[in-house]
């Protein structure tokens, strides 16, 4: 009897070291390891799915620690490990929802073709799944902008952190939830509680949206509003990175929509060829017959809708242009641009430009 005795008690104590040295022991990942647990893995899934990736040393052991502490439920989600952890540690984190998220950056300017790809490079999913929710996902803006053909100019740029458990259509929504944001902050749309007329326009005259786009009428409501500022944005923003000049380049498409003149705008062109999947990486002169409600050559007024997401800067472009009497721009060669009243003072812009390159 006491031979049992002792047998039962040296296992009980080579079992208790075995699980103390499962739980305790740290376990180094060979570099970088990403886990993904999706929603309704059981705890030895988990388990099968961690030990697998080298990541705990024994799966009944997490198994039993989880059992002990079953009031802690385990998250779903795509876990990093890149550093020496025993298995109390992963489960805290497991517990935590300590996930990892992929940084998307979304420059000022991009289109949602741009916007597509930079999800795919952060290894959350195919370019074309993006591509697709932008082109469909309309509802997401359709009090804004109801006849919208796409999202694109309501993805605002900003830095996101996304995990791969999120769809794309919740990425969109993020980024259109950005732009309402800086849109209330710069008074283009009203916040929620801000009171309304009556009939739910905002006044235009004296309102902080008003200096943008001549002969509107007495009162409009954003559905009016908002696609033509963002659209106006839109071109600005493709239009000159540099801040400073944005009221200026909005100026002159005030200017030439007001007198009736094509918008003559290239970068209409270069999103017209996208739409189409045939940009080659240039425009050429036969591009300006390109055939195309979005070319600004052969098309009076604003494109259908905007031609990239603008920023903020160029959003206040639109909403507050310069007063100025200029109807041309062109670059200066020195990342800046130069303005002109008349085609004849145009010219000699262009010139200088053309013999500065080819100075340089």
């Amino acid at each position: 009897m006491r031979k049992i005795f002792w047998l039962i008690l040296i296992a009980a104590f080579a079992s208790a070291g075995w699980f103390a040295w499962a739980l305790l022991t740290p376990v180094e990942p060979s570099g970088q390891t990403f886990v993904m647990l999706r929603p309704g893995y059981s705890t030895r899934r988990i388990a099968a799915e961690l030990k697998s990736s080298g990541i705990i040393r024994s799966e009944r052991a997490f198994i039993l620690w989880h059992y002990l502490h079953r009031g802690r439920s385990l998250k779903a989600g795509e876990y990093r490990f890149d550093e020496s952890r025993n298995m109390i540690d992963v489960h805290n984190r497991l517990a935590r929802g300590d996930v990892y998220f992929r940084t998307v950056v979304v420059p000022e300017g991009f289109t949602m073709f741009d916007i597509a790809r930079a999800v795919e490079a952060a290894g959350l999913g195919p370019a074309e799944d993006f591509l697709k929710v932008a082109q469909s996902d309309t509802a997401l803006i359709a009090d804004l902008a109801p006849a919208a053909p796409s999202l694109e100019g309501y993805l605002f740029p900003d830095t996101y952190q996304f995990s791969r458990m999120m769809t794309m259509q919740e990425m969109a929504a993020a980024m259109v939830k950005q732009f309402r944001q800086v849109a209330r902050q710069i008074g283009m749309i009203p916040a929620p509680t801000m009171s309304t007329a009556d009939d739910g326009k905002v006044p235009l005259d004296g309102s902080p949206h008003l200096q943008e786009f001549k002969n509107y009428g007495d009162t409009v409501g954003p559905a009016l509003y908002v696609p033509r500022l963002v659209t106006m944005a839109s071109i600005v923003e493709k239009e000159t990175a540099v801040a400073e000049e944005r009221p200026l380049v909005a100026s002159v498409y005030n200017n030439r929509l007001a007198n009736g003149m094509a918008l003559d705008a290239d970068p209409s062109i270069i999103y017209a060829e996208l739409l189409a999947g045939v940009y080659q990486g240039a425009l050429h002169h036969d591009d300006m017959r390109f055939n195309s409600p979005y070319n600004t050559y052969t098309h009076a007024g604003l494109p259908p809708g905007p031609i990239a997401n603008p920023g903020k800067s160029s959003l206040e472009a639109a909403m507050h242009p310069a007063q100025s009497d200029y109807y041309y721009f062109v670059a200066d060669a020195a990342g800046h641009h130069r303005f002109a009243r008349t085609i004849e003072e145009h010219n000699n812009n262009v010139a200088a430009y053309r013999r500065a390159m080819r100075g340089q």
